[in-house]
């Protein structure tokens, strides 16, 4: 009975033993052994067995936290006092450090956050600090990354996730920004009739040149015309006269007759347009002749008007 007695006894410590020494480390988790309270070794996931009542098994979670900063008044540049908040997104890179550099990384992050978060703000001023998100982003990041490198934390990223200002700062900056969209609205309007009387003007421009251009092309085309019938009508009594001429030649008619008949039309040449005259050669030699008579009368009319020697009286 007694031998019944032991034998279960050491199965039931066996099994308490194995429970004890099986470890499962979740895939997110790192495993640290501590030997007689001294650190041995890390454990990856899966199934590890560690030594029942010597090691001891603490576990890291390795997956990102985010670290909600609390709510802080901070003094700007320019002596306003606003309300931040932030969040902090940082992950475990060393489960060793993590555990051994600090004691609660979580709550010492957070307050790290908190007074760099104070001294980035007090470095700007207010227009600065509310539009300049991602630059105090930016800096709080480095500088948060910088500090926690030693205790074995990451930090990712840094949030702001608000900036309220003052109610009467807020309502100082309502009116400004109402005011800033009236002086735009009424300048986009300026520029707008500004543009209109431009393209008026313009059009008025192209519409007086063109206008002038049609004229200048109208008297150019009547010209070209009166100058086209000029030389039409010239050429017309040119080819006239040639005719006339070409026909009393065929006609063989003497040469005084000839010349009666162009001195006949002369009259009638003269009243053209035309202000060049043409004579055949044939009317040249009286025409000299006639001139000769003329000459000739002339002479004899200028001998009689002078008076010849007194008679002697008797």
């Amino acid at each position: 009975m007694e031998a019944y007695m032991f034998i279960g006894a050491v199965i039931l410590l066996a099994f308490i033993l194995g429970g004890k020494s099986i470890q499962i480390i979740r895939p997110y988790e790192k495993g640290l052994v501590e030997r007689l309270g001294k650190y041995q070794r890390t454990l990856d996931s899966g199934l590890n067995l560690i030594l029942p009542f010597i090691d001891r098994l603490q576990k890291v979670d390795m997956r990102e936290i985010v670290l909600d900063v609390p709510s802080q008044l901070v003094i700007t540049k320019d002596n306003v006092g606003v309300e931040v908040d932030a969040i902090v997104y940082c992950q475990v890179t060393d489960p060793v450090r993590v555990r051994y550099e600090i004691a609660n990384y979580i709550l010492a992050a957070s307050k790290l956050a908190q007074t760099n978060l104070r001294n980035v703000l007090g470095e700007m001023e207010l227009d600065q600090s509310l539009g300049s998100r991602d630059t105090i982003n930016s800096q709080l990041r480095d500088v948060l990354d910088s500090a926690t490198d030693k205790w074995g934390v990451k930090v990712n990223r840094v949030e702001i996730q608000r900036i309220d200002p003052p109610v009467d700062i807020t309502e100082a900056m309502s009116r400004q920004m109402k005011a800033e969209r009236l002086k735009r609205a009424v300048i986009l309007e300026a520029e707008g009739e500004k543009q209109s009387a431009i393209t008026k003007a313009e059009g008025s421009k192209q519409s007086a040149i063109l206008r002038a251009e049609g004229e200048a092309a109208a008297v150019k085309t009547r010209a070209d015309a009166e100058k086209y019938r000029q030389i039409a009508v010239a050429e017309g009594e040119a080819k006239a006269i040639g005719n006339v001429f070409t026909a009393i030649h065929e006609g063989k008619p003497d040469e005084g007759l000839i010349t009666l008949k162009y001195l006949e039309m002369l009259p009638k040449l003269a009243e053209g347009e035309a202000n060049k005259i043409f004579l055949p050669y044939e009317a040249s030699g009286i025409i000299g002749a006639l001139s000769a008579m003329v000459d000739g009368i002339k002479s004899d009319r200028s001998k009689k008007s002078v008076p010849g020697p007194a008679a002697p009286s008797a």
